[in-house]
């Protein structure tokens, strides 16, 4: 085992290495070699060195630069060394941390670092929270915290219930509200369909006088961080009107909400406290490795009936139990790494982190514009829209961009128009890696 993990970490070591010097996309060589993995199911075993080789030999040359300096799609980071490391040995522990007396440290290492997010996000202490895989969990359990609370409110128990005769609830959320959310919606019976979109505006905020009167049970979702543009809902004022009629207010943060974190972005936050839940992905901008999801909720109650799981052969000890806030019973450790990347950071490397990224962001825009290129939103935090003229030519540049492997960014539609989206949320960006992008993609677009 010994020999086989220090080969696997230098076989890792070496693919980390060698990103910088490769394309961030992979080859067609390389896309057209995955036919190899296509086989029958092996009839005999086969030693663990030659199942890595293989790995490493077909797969790794097929992977997208993620991890690596110049990749500014999808508002991805890459995984910060301690947090990759730890979640190296997180994997050797091999831990379920449902239950305390299944993983003290996996269970420890959730609570200390639920505290310490609290505090950097600046949210209310003492709310509960659930680490899951990714945003579209964090808001199908924030929202289920939802569910549950205004239903109750209503008379209705939920959990024991369903749906089924249960008081509608009306659910308002942005024009612009992330796919994840109203999958979220579908999947809690809510419907995808049935809720109401308020109107944006030029930068696809929420217009919070456009909010519809609410009565009876209801849920507003509003968002920090727009998928395109990276613009922030009015949050003070949503959370006044919404909570004027007794409605409950969840905040969709996947990346935006750890502007929080910075001194000189958390004003764009301002008001997202007022909330009462709130998502966000660990996996972006904390650069933790995949998966890492973050829901919190004001009222640490209703996050546990809504999640509650009882069974007499599982324990409940003193200390919080994981399981009773999350949808899984069994996952990983996902609170090993999340501690791990805080713990390297601290608060001011965290800081730092965010406003770099920031200012890589304008740098983008403004380099661009002066080349002769169109920058479709105002440059308020990480993300940049850029237009190479009409729909057609748009996306023939990104498609030189992506071929020439220097950076990798990716295509958007954004009212009305197609564009290509520039991401940056990587800790191992550097002013290099900005410069030698930006001269790609002028390249692309003068071609």
């Amino acid at each position: 085992m010994r020999a086989l993990l220090n080969l696997a970490a230098g076989t890792a070591a070496r693919y980390l290495d060698e990103l910088d010097n490769r394309g961030v996309a992979p080859s067609a060589e390389a896309l057209a070699a995955l036919s190899q993995f296509h086989e029958p199911l092996p009839e005999a075993p086969m030693e663990p060195e030659r199942v890595l080789e293989t790995l490493d030999r077909i797969g790794s040359p097929a992977t997208t630069g993620m991890a690596g300096r110049r990749y500014f799609g999808f508002v991805i980071g890459g995984s910060l060394p301690a947090a990759l490391a730890a979640n190296w040995l997180a994997g050797a522990w091999d831990q379920c941390p449902g239950l305390y007396v299944a993983s003290p440290v996996g269970t420890v290492l959730e609570e200390v670092s639920l505290d310490w997010l609290l505090e950097v996000l600046k949210l209310p202490a003492g709310a509960g929270g659930a680490f899951v895989t990714g945003a579209t969990v964090a808001n199908f359990t924030a929202l289920a915290a939802a569910r549950h609370r205004v239903l109750a409110r209503a008379g209705w128990d939920v959990e024991a219930d369903g749906l089924f005769g249960a008081p509608p609830i009306t659910v308002a959320v942005s024009d612009e509200a992330h796919p994840s959310v109203f999958k979220a919606l579908g999947l809690l019976g809510l419907g995808r369909s049935r809720v109401v979109r308020v109107p944006v505006d030029a930068q696809g905020r929420m217009i919070a006088s456009k909010m519809p009167r609410l009565e009876g049970p209801a849920i507003v979702c509003l968002q920090v961080g727009n998928v395109n543009t990276g613009s922030f809902d009015p949050a003070a004022e949503i959370c006044e009107r919404a909570h004027a009629a007794g409605a409950w207010v969840h905040v969709d943060g996947a990346f935006g909400l750890w502007a929080a974190a910075s001194p000189r972005y958390s004003h764009l936050v301002e008001g997202v406290a007022q909330a009462d839940s709130w998502a966000t992905d660990a996996h972006k901008w904390l650069n933790v490795p995949y998966d890492s999801g973050l829901a919190f909720v004001r009222d640490p109650e209703a996050l546990r009936l809504a999640m509650a799981l009882s069974a007499a052969y599982l324990p409940q000890g003193d200390h919080r139990e994981p399981s009773q806030y999350t949808p899984e019973l069994s996952r990983r450790a996902r609170g090993v790494e999340i501690w791990a990347a805080l713990k390297s950071l601290g608060r001011t490397g965290l800081a730092d982190l965010i406003e770099r990224n920031c200012r890589y962001a304008r740098r983008f825009a403004d380099a661009l514009r002066e080349g002769g290129c169109e920058i479709l939103n105002d440059v308020v935090l990480n993300q940049v829209l850029v237009s190479f003229g009409d729909a057609a030519r748009t996306t023939e540049v990104i498609g030189r961009v992506q071929r020439d492997g220097t950076c990798w960014c990716g295509p958007t539609e954004w009212q009305g128009h197609v564009a290509m989206r520039i991401s940056v949320s990587s800790w191992a960006t550097r002013d290099e890696d900005v410069e030698r992008s930006i001269a790609a993609i002028l390249r692309a677009a003068n071609g």
